[in-house]
């Protein structure tokens, strides 16, 4: 079913439009409603594997936005039917959206406000193992890189400047919705544990 309507109400189910295209960004309440039809979406949820056995919507498949990004011709070919995709806030929600739309997918949707968003509307979530979210252990690693630049600079003032770069970085991140370091911590062996390889998520999306 394509993609896109304008008319629908951000609250309102897409499964209680018949015939309608359905809108590409959907908040929590109208995920929660359409899953509970008969013909609700896939969920594909794009964070590290590790910020996926945290916590995740029942139901929904860990595919690491890296991985969707290196294989997402072969993914094309095993998302047939509506899919919904999620992470923490909806930014790399929007990223892997748009990598699979360049494939030639247009059901696609992005679930807004991510995980964040779905805890805060009640909805269902399996948790396991706690490990900081990729977002939190950017501002960690941002601000002691700052932080560290500012007190090294009493003794060497060209030290600042590496402070400075973390600051445009960050603001860069901001403008692009994208962030660098974030795509760099997310490769780390702390948050690629038990990361699925693509003949295993092929296999589950095909089941």
């Amino acid at each position: 079913m394509p993609s896109t309507f304008s008319s629908t109400p951000a609250h309102q189910t897409p499964s209680a439009q018949t015939g309608a295209r359905h809108a590409a960004a959907l908040d929590a309440h109208a995920v929660m409603e359409w899953l509970s039809s008969d013909a609700g979406p896939r969920l594909l949820d794009v964070r590290s594997p590790a910020e996926f056995a945290t916590s995740h919507i029942p139901g929904s498949y860990n595919v690491p936005l890296d991985l969707l990004r290196e294989h997402r011709d072969e993914l094309r070919n095993h998302l047939d039917d509506e899919v919904v995709l999620v992470c923490r806030s909806g930014a790399r929600a929007t990223q892997a959206e748009t990598l699979l739309g360049a494939t030639g997918l247009e059901h696609l949707h992005v679930l807004n406000g991510g995980i964040t968003a779905w805890e805060n509307a009640g909805g269902a979530l399996n948790r396991g193992r706690q490990t900081w979210e990729l977002e939190r252990q950017v501002r960690l690693v941002a601000g002691s890189i700052v932080l560290a630049g500012v007190l090294a600079s009493t003794m060497a003032p060209w030290a600042k400047w590496v402070s400075a770069a973390i600051g445009a970085g960050l603001a860069f991140a901001a403008l692009t919705n994208s962030c660098a370091m974030g795509m760099l911590l997310s490769r780390l062996p702390y948050n690629r544990r038990d990361e699925p390889d693509i003949a295993t998520v092929v296999k589950a999306l095909g089941a």
